[in-house]
């Protein structure tokens, strides 16, 4: 599902408020293998919470990544790019059963209801949700809405680029296609992508996403804390959260300056896993999956996983592609990627 389809092979690119990350992919066989990679970081205030601000100075950078690729020169101008997860409203709605022909007019009928902009302001898209075994009264559709003052300025950037857009996705449908195999969870899972300016919370459960959202807590936050804490400046606090993370030590005690932070997200975790339960009580959460930036914060899925009582996980972005790939890109860096290599996975399969 996207906001804009066209079908040919595209490269992914991931763009958020502080950073952009390239991934081209390659097919061999049955298999994807890593050609291209890159990152470029995004100075402060060109894009600000998912708003492009300085479309100039987010072309150029765009520009310069692509000059300065790793591995092998990018050989397609089309590309997949992502869309801030905060400005996007995504939605499982269920309808009756009914032609395809009918299913646009009602999806869009429907929407209204949902949807808090007027429906001519919107980029607006859906796909029909295979329901669970049995229940077949009904369509579960997975509604997507982006308004158009978001999105454009994103095509445009792209267009003076260099680029030709072959599809825009919200950050969260590349995040599920990266790390679900084979994009199917036989019991429902929650994401947590810890990014450097937010977390985002979103369920996969069967071949979809059910739920997502996001919460202005992210991984940069814990570095201020622990310089703040500390009275050290933001790079030392950086170079000791790596180092130490969640890990006691004797000199550095960096959990202790940020357990008032942890304790919030650990409640704001459970605040989205008893919504789920609500929706769905027939349906557990079976486990947590951690990407982005911040899950590199050592100790901390034991953390999480202590405090929730449910299984947490680093997730393996590498699933659906070919995990030999891994050696190219540290599990660190591959965690960082996660959304760029969804992306890319959707660019080299034509979906």
């Amino acid at each position: 599902m996207g906001l804009l389809d066209l079908k040919t092979k595209a490269f992914g690119l991931d763009i958020s408020d502080l950073s952009l990350k390239i991934v081209a992919l390659k097919q061999h066989g049955k298999f994807f293998n890593l050609a291209s990679f890159g990152e470029e970081k995004i100075k402060p205030g060109i894009i600000r919470q998912g708003e492009i601000k300085d479309k100039e100075g987010l072309v150029e950078i765009i520009k310069e990544a692509i000059k300065k690729i790793k591995g092998e020169k990018l050989k397609t101008k089309y590309v997949v790019a992502s869309l801030p997860e905060e400005k996007a409203f995504l939605q499982v709605i269920r309808l009756p059963k009914m032609s395809e022909e009918d299913l646009k007019g009602a999806v869009i009928f429907e929407a209204e209801n949902y949807i808090p902009l007027p429906i001519n302001q919107v980029y607006l898209d859906y796909q029909i949700v295979q329901p669970p075994a049995g229940n077949v009264d009904h369509l579960d559709v997975l509604l997507a809405a982006l308004p158009k003052s978001t999105i454009d300025p994103y095509i445009n950037c792209l267009k003076l680029a260099g680029l030709k857009t072959k599809a825009m996705e919200i950050e969260s449908l590349a995040i599920g296609r990266a790390l679900i195999k084979n994009e199917t969870s036989f019991s429902p899972a929650l994401l947590i992508d810890l990014g450097a300016t937010r977390t985002s919370f979103i369920v996969f459960s069967g071949p979809s996403l059910r739920f997502t959202s996001s919460i202005p807590v992210s991984c940069q936050n814990f570095t201020q804390i622990i310089a703040k804490s500390l009275n050290i400046s933001l790079l030392e606090a950086e170079k000791l959260k790596l180092k130490y993370g969640l890990i006691p030590d004797k000199k550095f005690n960096i959990f202790e300056a940020l357990v008032p932070s942890l304790v919030d997200l650990v409640q704001q975790i459970k605040k989205y896993l008893d919504y789920y339960k609500s929706h769905h009580p027939d349906k557990d959460v079976s486990k947590i999956i951690l990407c982005g930036g911040g899950a590199n914060l050592k100790g901390f899925p034991e953390f999480l996983s202590d405090q929730l009582k449910i299984k947490v996980e680093l997730g393996n972005p590498w699933i659906n592609i070919n995990e030999e790939n891994k050696s190219q890109l540290s599990p660190g860096e591959s965690l960082r990627y996660t959304t760029a290599l969804g992306l890319a996975l959707r660019g080299i399969k034509n979906i």
